[in-house]
């Protein structure tokens, strides 16, 4: 099983499919981010912890169910000669949840005051935090789908692809906490990332029905737009 310790190719597979799982996992961290947020202070590294896990574990399960993964992509029905799979499905279901979503946290960060915010904030339950958890790790499933097909066919050994998998997580979350109280310090960022999650929930519905669009003109445009926004912060501060 771990033969692949003393092949060259191996490594460069690993490295590969870890950097993959890491620049497919900037919109996990992001709506992480923003469910975590939610959260009083005091349970936010808690919130962050346990949705990783679970995420982690989730997308590790789905690679020991390869074959039944791998059966997804097969044909349910057809709608207008444009065949629908699980695969399909399950994407066009995630991204509307993810639009939806974002759109009340929109709403929510435009419309509530700060005081009503802390409000809620202070409300929140056990059964509130295992939802949050729960959406975390959902949502993981449904992001992490494609890629978990791709490292089907760019990676033949098991223990590879889940060992990529856990760098990946480990990478999250120590990503996630700076990006997280950068977001929380700065309103319009957390705007700014709202807009980009509608933006993949829409790239997501798009891919159900099988039209592609390259995920990484979107990250540029967000990379693009997060350095004008963050010239437009320190403009506002060094007035």
């Amino acid at each position: 099983m771990f033969d692949w310790i003393f092949s060259i190719d191996a490594w460069v597979t690993l490295v590969t499919l870890s950097a993959l799982e890491i620049v497919l996992g900037i919109d996990n961290v992001i709506f992480l981010t923003i469910l975590v947020n939610k959260l009083p202070k005091e349970y936010r590294n808690k919130g962050r912890i346990f949705g990783l896990a679970f995420a982690m574990i989730t997308r590790i399960l789905l690679l020991l169910s390869l074959f039944w993964i791998m059966k997804l992509t097969n044909p349910l029905f057809s709608i207008f000669n444009q065949e629908i799979s699980w695969r399909d499905l399950i994407l066009f279901f995630g991204g509307l949840f993810l639009v939806i979503k974002s759109f009340q946290e929109i709403k929510e960060q435009i419309f509530c005051t700060h005081k009503e915010d802390d409000k809620k904030t202070q409300k929140v339950t056990a059964g509130k935090f295992w939802i949050i958890v729960a959406e975390i790790a959902i949502m993981d499933i449904i992001f992490s789908l494609d890629s978990i097909i791709t490292a089907v066919g760019i990676a033949q050994d098991i223990s590879i692809m889940i060992l990529a998998v856990i760098i990946a997580v480990l990478v999250m979350l120590f990503a996630s906490k700076p990006i997280a109280d950068f977001v929380e310090k700065y309103p319009s960022i957390k705007i700014l990332a709202l807009a980009f999650l509608v933006m993949i929930g829409v790239v997501l519905i798009a891919q159900s029905f099988d039209i592609y669009i390259n995920k990484a003109y979107i990250y540029v445009a967000m990379v693009f737009s997060l350095i004008v926004q963050i010239l437009v912060i320190l403009n506002e501060k060094n007035r």
